[in-house]
């Protein structure tokens, strides 16, 4: 049981990693991370008196 969660620790661990390299290795291969950005307009109506 111990060599079972120790190979999942291991496999956590190597993910993570990979998980943080892709972040920043991953803009440099074509991976686009950002939003697309458009403008919104809304009408907004005030009820003051």
């Amino acid at each position: 049981m111990g060599r079972i969660l120790k190979w999942l620790f291991y496999l956590l661990v190597l993910g993570a990693i990979a998980l943080v390299a892709y972040a920043y290795i991953g803009p440099f291969f074509g991976a686009n991370f950002s939003p697309p950005q458009t403008e919104i307009h809304l009408p907004v109506e005030l009820d003051a008196q």
